[in-house]
């Protein structure tokens, strides 16, 4: 594996660390009632941005809408990392069943996360695909959940003989089970020639969206100024947290000042952004453009994303055994790092 995949994969693992301690941190801080809500809302907003246009690109717009999207859910989240299976029973109902180690409560974060944070995921994707479609006969019936202790996210998509009021797009049916999976019934993208850089960035860009999007909808769930609050400090706290298992990954080193910029440029090339190092004595400057991690975001969601990312590599940098200064300029599309030794 290339270096280059290398500080893809590290940038994979520390968003999708990020979006649990993010989780586990609003859980702690405003309960289980915000972390429903804000769940919704970030679910309902990835819907709304994804479902219909990835629908198109993974070819199932022929497909009888309970099987399509039973396998747009196996496609997509596995294109991101996430294992999930699917079983047809009939051309109305479909099955999908998501396989531990779970991508969304992954290690013993799952122990952690209240069950409303489960009832927003359903209620604000799952519920809502047959009104995306534009069929008011198409409804969701989970049939177990992951935080309740059961035997993991499972359910289907049903079409009915009737149109479903709005309360009645999702139920729970938790004695049923799913047909046996058949590992050749399994749907495969379209284009089936994924390189590993390829599904490599697709994992990168599939954590890196979970966040971005999910600050700005806790922003909207709880407002600017608590997002900043706890958005901040779960990030310093996850680049502490993580810089070790990051810089073995990158052959880096916890050393001095050029140690700490050689993981940082690597780290940040691994976004896809250009990076330029440059050293004036005791001071060393990277500039990272044109910023992946808020591209195509404008105004006040843009400053929330950034400043909150910066103390990703601010916990990073803390965490080396060396005292140093790392401060961040935002310059248009461009991020200017300062680093430099601690002298206080």
């Amino acid at each position: 594996m290339s270096e280059n995949n290398n500080a893809i994969n590290v940038q994979a693992h520390l968003h999708h660390q990020y979006f649990l301690g993010l989780q586990l941190m609003v859980a702690v801080e405003k309960g289980p009632s915000i972390v429903g809500d804000w769940i919704f809302r970030l679910f309902r907003k990835q819907h709304n941005e994804k479902f219909l246009s990835s629908f198109e690109k993974l070819g199932l717009r022929e497909l009888p809408h309970a099987v399509a999207c039973a396998k747009y859910h196996v496609l997509s989240n596995n294109v991101g990392g996430v294992g999930v299976e699917f079983m047809a029973e009939t051309e109305k109902k479909a099955w999908l069943r998501f396989r531990y180690p779970r991508w969304m409560y992954d290690g013993p974060a799952i122990c952690g996360i209240p069950v409303e944070a489960s009832k927003g995921f359903l209620k604000g994707w799952y519920a809502q695909n047959g009104v995306t479609l534009k069929n008011p006969r198409l409804g969701f019936v989970c049939v177990s959940e992951d935080l309740t202790g059961q035997f993991g996210f499972c359910g289907y998509f049903k079409e009915y003989d009737r149109d479903l009021s709005d309360n009645e797009r999702l139920t729970f049916s938790p004695k049923e089970r799913p047909p046996n999976f058949n590992p050749d019934e399994q749907p495969l993208p379209p284009d089936r020639h994924w390189t590993k850089e390829r599904l490599d960035k697709a994992k990168r860009n599939y954590a890196v969206e979970f966040c971005r999007n999910g600050i700005i909808e806790l922003a909207n769930t709880i407002g600017e100024r608590e997002t900043l609050d706890i958005g901040k400090r779960a990030a310093r706290l996850t680049g502490l947290q993580q810089y070790q298992r990051m810089a073995e990954e990158l052959n880096c080193r916890d050393g001095n000042l050029m140690d700490a910029a050689q993981f940082l440029s690597s780290v940040f090339s691994g976004m896809g952004d250009n990076i330029k190092t440059t050293t004036n004595n005791n001071n060393i400057t990277i500039n990272q453009s044109p910023l992946r991690i808020v591209r195509d975001i404008k105004g006040v969601e843009r400053n929330i994303i950034l400043e909150i990312w910066v103390e990703l590599w601010t916990g990073c940098v803390m965490s080396h055994r060396r005292f140093m200064n790392l401060n961040a300029k935002i310059h248009h599309d461009e991020l200017i790092w300062s680093l430099s030794d601690n002298v206080e």
